[in-house]
């Protein structure tokens, strides 16, 4: 009974596809679904490589590889505040801070004074003379308002920035004087700037209270008598000739009120030059004969004219 069953005929357009076999079964929807696969790959023109026509073939995702020779900075993962180094600490510091660190530093650990000391470039005379014009600054602001300058009450106002005024430059001076100070003209120039600041110091109607202004004009006028002396011996004085020092020292004379003429005779007794009637070679026919060979020397001409002696004399 089996083998008189008749087999259902197949369909004709089953075998006239080219792709599709017997043995193929018909409920597979491979074929269609790859067919619009591969039409949308091409409609589309995405050559991005993450789709083909093989899905179970191809990864989800293709990580797309960095341009070369670009980097890329990483975030730092731990943001957390942390105190300045000290280069940027120091950067920040004016000059008075510095002075206040230095100071506080050599005051807990005496030993980092002379290291300091050492350590620390020599000031020059613009330096030394500008911070004597800074104190003296603060002198004259110090002044109260209305009354006289010279009473009693103004110096009582004025009696601290005056005495470190007077301080300082008790402080720098012996700093600008030899031995600690070869070069002559560098003492000189600090006394001239400095004997200007003592010029500016206020006179007071009570004498008493001008002590301390007279003892400034001694201190200073000892201390050109020495820098006078000391270059006296180096070259005959050759040193004290330039810079006009003779007519300097004679205006700050004046502007003391004489208080610098011993300095001035000092000047003129090691040179010569200055024939004023303090000076102590005034009207001496020796003195005159000295500023006479010094002029010589200088002008090249010492001795022409002379007869050389031949033989014993």
């Amino acid at each position: 009974m089996n083998s008189l069953v008749a087999t259902p005929p197949v369909p004709p357009h089953f075998y006239e596809h080219p792709r599709l076999s017997p043995s193929r079964s018909m409920s597979t929807p491979t074929h269609h679904y790859s067919s619009r696969k591969r039409k949308a790959d091409d409609d589309g023109n995405d050559h991005d490589g993450r789709m083909s026509a093989s899905p179970t073939n191809s990864p989800a995702l293709t990580p797309r590889a960095l341009p070369a020779g670009r980097i890329y900075k990483r975030a730092r993962p731990n943001v957390f505040g942390r105190p300045l180094a000290l280069p940027r600490l120091l950067e920040t510091l004016d000059t008075d801070a510095l002075r206040g660190v230095l100071r506080s530093m050599c005051e807990r650990h005496p030993d980092l004074v002379d290291e300091v000391v050492h350590t620390s470039p020599r000031p020059s005379v613009g330096s030394a003379l500008q911070v004597l014009r800074n104190y003296q600054s603060t002198l004259q602001s110090s002044f109260p308002l209305g009354g006289s300058p010279g009473s009693d009450y103004a110096y009582n106002r004025v009696r601290q920035p005056l005495s470190d005024l007077l301080d300082a430059l008790s402080d720098f001076t012996p700093h600008f004087l030899p031995p600690h100070e070869s070069q002559a003209s560098v003492s000189l120039s600090y006394l001239d700037g400095a004997t200007d600041i003592i010029h500016n110091l206020p006179r007071w109607s009570t004498p008493h209270n001008n002590i301390e202004r007279e003892s400034a004009y001694d201190e200073i006028c000892k201390a050109w008598i020495l820098v006078i002396r000391e270059a006296g011996k180096r070259g005959g004085g050759i040193q004290l000739q330039y810079g006009g020092w003779d007519q300097k020292l004679a205006k700050h004379n004046q502007n003391s009120g004489g208080k610098m003429q011993a300095a001035v005779n000092e000047l003129g007794s090691s040179l010569g030059w200055m024939h004023g009637p303090d000076t102590q070679n005034y009207g001496n026919p020796v003195g005159n004969e000295f500023g006479s060979i010094r002029e010589q020397l200088l002008s090249g001409t010492y001795g022409l004219g002379t007869p050389v002696k031949v033989g014993p004399w």
